[in-house]
């Protein structure tokens, strides 16, 4: 990062950096995709910015095939693999942090053509949530010091230039009518999923 970034880094002392050694509680991770990386050195002739620096380019494709499935967003390909990968990368590259994972989610279209009852039918969200956690299991598996998991989202929800366009929740927002809320599958499948782990807690 000094070699690429350079005079706009900035600069610290001994002491504060001192300070800065185990000054955090916990790191946060956000992960929702993955994508493919490759050397740009062409970057280097760029105007610098963050978006050049790491003189990579980024695809969600390669040779053709994408990373994984697009549901909703143009950035969102489940790739729940990469959930593992990342967690075990930084237990590796940042001496086992205590991690919360503070969003993991995947979102679709606002489809005003679909029924209520539809709507509620989001089993490829469980899906999602089913191979996250079986991932992050695998990586907890591995000494990854994980302590907390939480869904993106409670509810469906104003989504930065796409405003309601999207629906992260797990409960269905019904923005016609008063913005009453409505239970997914996913939110009822999430709910059995933590009384059944609370249950095997409890017998241990």
């Amino acid at each position: 990062m000094r070699l690429l970034v350079k005079s706009r880094l900035p600069k610290f002392t001994k002491n504060q950096s001192r300070l800065l050694i185990n000054s955090f509680d916990f790191i946060g991770i956000n992960y929702y995709s993955a994508r493919y990386v490759s050397d740009a050195p062409e970057l280097r002739n760029a105007r610098s910015s963050f978006s050049t620096d790491a003189l990579a380019n980024f695809s969600y494709t390669r040779q053709g095939k994408a990373i994984g499935l697009n549901i909703g967003s143009d950035w969102l390909y489940v790739y729940p693999k990469g959930f593992r990968d990342f967690l075990l990368y930084t237990k590796e590259k940042y001496n086992n942090p205590l991690i919360y994972i503070t969003e993991n989610g995947i979102n679709d279209y606002d489809d005003p053509s679909l029924s209520l009852e539809e709507s509620l039918l989001d089993i490829y969200r469980i899906d999602y949530h089913y191979r996250h956690l079986y991932y992050l299991q695998e990586a907890m598996k591995n000494g990854v010091n994980v302590k907390g998991y939480f869904v993106w989202s409670l509810l469906d929800n104003f989504e930065w230039p796409f405003g309601y366009t999207m629906r992260f929740g797990l409960n269905f927002v019904d923005y016609k009518n008063g913005l009453k809320r409505y239970p997914k599958l996913s939110a009822l499948w999430f709910k059995d999923f933590l009384n059944k782990e609370l249950k095997y807690q409890n017998s241990l």
